[in-house]
């Protein structure tokens, strides 16, 4: 049985936080523009949880398909930082 290591929840879920994360920080900036706010709001506090709740996923993903698929483990862990440094982008560019 030959599974696919891009098909495993742990693999598709740090891909599918940093895609939330990049459409909360996309709508934020189309609701309210590009704005530095005194205090954090609440799609800043939504923008780290979504970031930092990758870790234990992807952490889960390295530990278990690297040693069994390093291959494709790879490519499913460079899919996953590509994600998430497009979440991070907006973040970086806007200085927000």
């Amino acid at each position: 049985m030959n599974v696919s290591p891009l098909k495993q929840p742990s693999a598709l879920l740090p891909i599918a936080m940093s895609v939330a994360a990049l459409a909360v920080v996309l709508a934020h900036i189309a609701i309210f523009g590009v704005v530095r706010e005194a205090d954090e709001g609440t799609a800043a506090h939504l923008w780290q949880l979504l970031m930092a709740g990758q870790v234990p996923a992807v952490a889960y993903f390295s530990l278990k398909w690297l040693p069994r698929a390093p291959g494709q483990a790879l490519c499913v862990l460079a899919l996953q930082a590509v994600a998430a440094l497009a979440a991070c982008a907006p973040v970086y560019w806007f200085k927000l």
